[in-house]
C-alpha cells in the first residue's frame, strides 16, 4: 500500500481542504503516515498569503524535499495558493517538485499523484470554481470534539492589499443543506464546537439567495442536537447586520465571539485598502455589539506599514486600539504584493518602520490583554478541556472567549477526571497577558 504524508500551511480554510485530500487518498487505498520519512508521497499544502507565508511554505517544501533523497519518497507535491498563484514558474524554480495542485483542482489530487509516480512533472490546475460538499469524503485532522465548517469560498471584496480573489476566486456560497447536512454527520461522530469559516462569513448567501443569510444559517444548526458552540471566524464588518447581531444575542449556543478583521480605522487608509467601511461605521457597530451582547469577546487584526501610512495614520490607530481594548488582537506589517492594486502604490513604508509600529501596537495589545484578563477574575467559564497539563490534577483547555489556535488557553485546576472534549465549569483565580488559571467548580 502506497503511504502519502502531509503538511498543512497556513489558516484553517485551506486545513480544510488538506482534510477532503487526505480523504480523497484515503478512498483510493493510500495510507495516512506522520512520519514523512515513512511516506512515498510527500505533499505540501501550501499559503501565499503574504511573503512570510511564501517563505515559509518555501522552506518547508525543500524541507520535504530531502526525504527524496534519504527516504522512501518518490513524489512531491505542492497544493494550494502558493502553487495557484505562480504556477509554471514554482514548478521551474523548484526542480524538486513533481507536481503542482491548484486552488481549484485539489479534487483531482489523485490526477497529480498518478502522474508524478510514473515520473511525470505536470501541473493541475483548475479554474477556481471548486467548493467542498457534505459528499466529499474528509479525514478530520482536528481534535475529536472540534471540526472546522467552511460556509464559503473565495472573495469579491477585492481589498487592495490582499491576492486571495486572484488564488481563491470569486466568493461563492455553499447550500444552506450541504452545510447542515455535515454539522449533523460532525455531530454524530461526536463533535461538540463548530468553527464557521471563509474569507468573509457575514457575506455567506449573498451570491446564492440573492441576499445575507448568515442569520438563517445559524438558526438551523443551532438546532442539531449535540453541538454545544458554534463559532463564527473571519466576519467583514460591512456584512454584520442587525439580524446577525440578535441572533448571536439570544442563541445561547452560539458563542459569544467576534471575529472581525478591520485592518485600520484612520477613513484614509481604510480608502487606500479599498474598505467599505469608515470609522464611524466601525465605531458604530462595535458599539452596537457591546451593547446587545454585554459579555462579548472580540477579536480584530490591523495591518501597519500600508502605503502612504502616516505617523498621524498611526497614531490614530493606537488611540483607537487604547479606546476600543480588543480581547484579541493580531498585528501584521504590510506586505507588498505583485498583482495587488496596493503593491503598485507609491509611499510605500519603510520595512524598519514596519516594524516599529509592529512593536508598539503588540506591546500596547499585551497590556490590554493583561488587564482584560485580570477583570475577569472571579468569573465563571465553562471551559471545553483540550488536555492534562504537566502539572497534576491541571487540564488546559478554551472558553467561549477563546478560538482554537489563535487565543489564548484556560488553565484549570482540580480537575484529575477530566478528559479532552469535556465540558467543566470552573471559577477564574488569576489573569495572565495570553492565559487564564481558573479551578474546577
Amino acid at each position: 500500500m502506497l503511504k502519502a504524508g502531509f503538511v498543512s500551511l497556513g489558516c484553517a480554510k485551506n486545513l480544510v481542504d488538506t482534510e477532503v485530500m487526505l480523504g480523497i487518498l484515503t478512498n483510493n487505498n493510500i495510507a495516512i503516515v506522520d512520519d514523512p520519512g515513512d511516506a512515498d508521497i510527500l505533499i505540501v499544502n501550501t499559503c501565499g498569503f503574504i511573503d512570510s507565508a511564501k517563505e515559509e511554505s518555501i522552506t518547508t517544501i525543500l524541507q520535504m524535499a530531502e526525504y527524496k533523497k534519504e527516504s522512501n519518497c518518490r513524489a512531491l507535491i505542492v497544493a494550494g495558493c502558493l502553487g495557484q498563484r505562480y504556477q509554471q514558474e514554482l514548478l521551474d524554480e523548484l526542480p524538486e517538485v513533481d507536481a503542482i495542485v491548484g486552488t481549484g483542482a485539489w479534487h483531482r489530487i489523485m490526477e497529480a499523484v498518478q502522474a508524478a509516480l510514473s515520473g511525470q512533472r505536470v501541473l493541475v490546475i483548475g479554474p477556481t470554481e471548486t467548493i467542498y460538499d457534505e459528499t466529499m469524503p474528509r479525514i478530520y485532522t482536528t481534535p475529536k470534539y472540534s471540526a472546522y465548517v467552511k460556509v464559503a469560498e473565495g472573495c469579491s471584496n477585492c481589498c487592495s492589499y490582499c491576492v486571495i480573489p486572484l488564488v481563491r476566486g470569486r466568493f461563492r456560497s455553499r447550500p444552506q443543506e450541504s452545510i447542515v447536512s455535515e454539522v449533523k454527520r460532525l455531530a454524530a461522530n461526536g463533535i461538540k464546537e463548530i468553527n464557521l469559516i471563509a474569507q468573509d462569513t457575514t457575506s455567506y448567501g449573498r451570491d446564492l439567495y440573492g441576499q445575507l443569510q448568515l442569520p438563517q444559517l445559524l438558526r438551523a444548526l443551532v438546532q442539531i442536537e449535540g453541538i454545544e458552540w458554534i463559532r463564527l471566524l473571519y466576519c467583514y464588518p460591512r456584512y454584520f447586520t442587525d439580524e446577525l447581531i440578535e441572533v448571536i444575542a439570544k442563541e445561547p449556543k452560539i458563542c459569544k465571539y467576534v471575529d472581525l478583521p478591520l485592518q485600520h480605522i484612520h477613513d484614509d487608509i481604510l480608502k487606500a485598502m479599498h474598505r467599505r467601511d469608515s470609522r464611524f461605521d466601525i465605531e458604530s457597530l462595535l458599539a452596537k455589539i457591546r451593547k446587545a451582547i454585554p459579555d462579548v469577546a472580540i477579536r480584530t487584526s490591523f495591518i501597519v506599514g500600508f502605503p502612504g501610512e502616516t505617523d498621524d495614520h498611526f497614531q490614530v490607530l493606537q488611540e483607537f486600539m487604547q479606546v476600543q481594548k480588543f480581547d484579541h488582537v493580531g498585528i501584521f506589517t504590510y506586505s507588498q504584493e505583485e498583482g495587488t492594486v496596493a503593491g503598485a502604490m507609491a509611499d510605500q513604508v519603510p520595512e524598519e518602520v514596519k516594524q516599529e509600529r509592529y512593536h508598539a501596537l503588540m506591546a500596547l495589545q499585551c497590556q490590554i490583554s493583561e488587564e482584560i484578563n485580570r477583570q475577569l477574575e472571579g468569573r465563571v467559564l465553562k471551559v471545553l478541556v483540550e488536555g492534562k497539563s504537566d502539572q497534576p490534577g491541571v487540564v488546559f483547555g478554551r472558553s467561549y472567549r477563546e478560538a482554537p489556535d489563535v487565543d489564548g488557553r484556560v488553565y484549570v485546576e482540580g480537575a484529575p477526571g477530566s478528559r479532552a472534549g469535556d465540558l467543566i465549569v470552573a471559577k477564574v483565580v488569576q489573569g495572565f497577558t495570553y492565559d487564564l488559571l481558573a479551578e474546577k467548580i
